[in-house]
């Protein structure tokens, strides 16, 4: 019954969507994104570069989050035909999720479709990698909504990225696009928060700064709690916790800081990263600093999910199960930084430039075209 009430919507995006393709094509970029409601640093710094290199581009931004409540979904199906406007009447389209619209129809010969993903790599398996996982995508559904359908380019940080993107996005080589993200640029620009942080957190400034970055999961308020109870009587360290943007997870505020940071700049604040299956390992790699895994639900996530990347055959004496044999090994300050170095070139490419710069250069070339 669902796919034939797809196919049905299909059809009718399909009919609203022909008299629109006939609108004149516009020496313009639209971004599209599920993922936000407003601009990440990912599109704000390409936004500003490409404004620097061709400021005749006009720029539209269509972000919109969508929840889990039905009124929030059924907000989209309206929201749709605006992206459909922009999209028939653009010569780039760049999203960071997938799609409707973009993967559903189709667009005129000349458009060209850049798929930026949302995070800097993929440690968890994801779009058609996870097809029969309990946390992935119903195949038949996915198949009939021609899920990360129409994409001319991917882009991706690294050779060995752009092999795992190959098959959670079902696209040919040809389509990778090698190039870092723009926070690349934001990251390891050197510019820290530090002073702003500390004068809004006083009394933080004589302990160790732990960040803990956790993946969207149904345990994440459980394994959360495991690092709480471990760092109860460890007086020298101050536990932050940044959950991810559509976990339900409450946080304390004793674990959430004074004044608005955002991830990035949290990463630059701490002295020591702690993760799980996240993809905010890559982005806490490039700052080299103690980097650990802790996974108490490694074989579980293993049968919800599935991983890319063995974090403990990539960087094994960084991946632990037990909070306490975590934190006897940070307090320990026997950190090897040779497997995080290795880890952070594998996964990354030294481009030997500026990541808005390659990114950009690409988009205005394709816009010319």
């Amino acid at each position: 019954m669902k796919i034939v009430l797809i196919s049905i919507f299909k059809v009718i995006l399909k009919i609203i969507y022909a008299p629109l393709k006939l609108l004149k094509t516009k020496n313009q970029i639209v971004y599209l994104s599920r993922q936000r409601n407003q601009k990440d640093i990912d599109i704000e710094l390409l936004e500003k570069a490409i404004k620097e290199k061709a400021p005749e581009v006009k720029q539209v931004f269509r972000l919109k989050m969508i929840d889990s409540q039905l009124s929030s979904k059924i907000k989209y199906l309206f929201y749709m035909i605006g992206d459909m406007y922009y999209i028939s009447t653009s010569k780039v389209v760049i999203l960071d999720t997938y799609s409707i619209p973009v993967s559903c129809l189709k667009h005129k010969k000349d458009l060209k479709v850049i798929q930026m993903w949302h995070a800097l790599g993929a440690i968890k398996k994801f779009g058609y990698q996870a097809f029969g996982t309990k946390e992935g995508r119903d195949e038949k559904i996915s198949r009939a909504l021609c899920m990360h359908e129409n994409y001319d380019y991917v882009l991706a940080p690294s050779t060995a990225t752009g092999k795992i993107y190959m098959q959670a996005f079902n696209v040919d080589a040809s389509k990778i696009k090698l190039c870092p993200m723009p926070r690349v640029d934001y990251i390891t620009d050197r510019n820290s928060p530090a002073e702003s942080f500390f004068k809004q957190n006083p009394g933080m400034g004589d302990k160790k700064i732990i960040l803990y970055l956790p993946t969207f999961r149904k345990r994440d308020t459980y394994v959360s709690q495991m690092l709480k109870i471990a760092l109860e009587d460890k007086t020298g360290y101050r536990l932050i916790i940044a959950k991810h943007p559509l976990s339900e997870m409450k946080v304390e505020p004793k674990y959430l800081p004074n004044g608005e940071f955002n991830t990035f700049e949290l990463m630059k604040i701490a002295d020591i990263i702690i993760t799980d299956y996240s993809a905010c390992a890559f982005e806490a790699a490039l700052l080299m600093k103690p980097l650990y895994f802790f996974v108490p639900d490694y074989d579980e996530y293993m049968k919800d999910r599935g991983i890319n990347v063995d974090v403990r055959e990539e960087i094994p004496q960084a991946v632990f199960y037990d909070a306490d044999s975590l934190m006897n090994d940070i307090e320990g300050g026997n950190y090897c930084f040779d497997a995080l170095y290795g880890f952070k070139n594998k996964y990354i490419d030294n481009f030997g430039e500026s990541a808005c710069e390659i990114i950009s250069n690409f988009v205005v070339r394709l816009i010319g075209e």
